[in-house]
């Protein structure tokens, strides 16, 4: 079966590190759904904007393997524990298929665009494939008794991001709320812990560099992206 790219994120990562597990994690983050010209078809959203959320079926498009492998280890274990490979949400799949459920803020007709989804709460690298958008339907999509096994331990832990006043001001303020809630998430591998390591995130157009002891992340610098890379040191 062919699919078909309708889409592509517009999103201020570009780059995998740093970006939120999941989607919904950081509800301030924005970002943008751009359809290919062959969609922008005003009637194919017509009604849309009566959904408060959307799902997302979307590509790893930055994962490159040819093979899979039937057990993965999961970040949250630490990346030593394996699990099976569908009892995660791992890229690393027969097929590299990827869902997520996003807040739709609203919908723009631009004038060469056409129409474009502004969302919140994503988790999408910039540039990737959207094979398709749904309806979100709480009735029937929600389950609030449902167990989420690893997947949800430590889910309510934060990191307190501090963040000199010299760095704090390089970041518009605008920006300053949805920064803090990546950071506060923790982006490091769950099996690095080392407090005197400097890590690097791409974030929009800057780099931002960190370090974390304890429960406490310290922004150490924040400096004009040059590259699309981001900076692990």
């Amino acid at each position: 079966m062919e699919m078909k790219v309708i889409a592509r994120v517009r999103s201020d990562f570009p780059s995998k590190f740093g970006i939120p597990r999941q989607s919904g994690l950081v509800p301030e983050l924005t970002a943008r759904i751009v359809m290919e010209p062959e969609y922008r078809v005003a009637e194919a959203f017509r009604g849309l904007e009566e959904y408060s959320h959307i799902w997302l079926v979307w590509e790893f498009s930055a994962v490159q393997r040819e093979d899979w492998s039937p057990t993965v280890r999961p970040p949250r274990l630490g990346g030593n524990t394996r699990v099976g490979v569908f009892a995660s949400r791992s890229p690393f799949r027969p097929n590299p298929i990827g869902l997520s459920c996003v807040a739709l803020d609203r919908i723009e007709m631009h004038p060469q665009e056409g129409p474009v989804l502004h969302i919140k709460g994503a988790d999408l690298l910039d540039g990737t494939p959207i094979y398709d958008i749904k309806p979100y339907l709480a009735y029937t999509d929600s389950h609030p008794a449902a167990s989420g096994s690893f997947a949800e331990r430590h889910l309510t832990d934060r990191l307190q991001v501090v963040c000199p006043k010299e760095w704090q001001q390089a970041i518009p303020e605008e920006r300053w709320k949805e920064l803090t809630g990546l950071l506060s998430q923790d982006p490091r591998p769950a099996y690095q812990k080392d407090p005197d390591r400097v890590y690097g995130m791409a974030y929009a157009q800057w780099d931002i560099r960190f370090r974390v002891e304890g429960d406490t992340l310290t922004i150490c610098q924040v400096v004009p992206r040059t590259t699309n890379k981001g900076v692990t040191e």
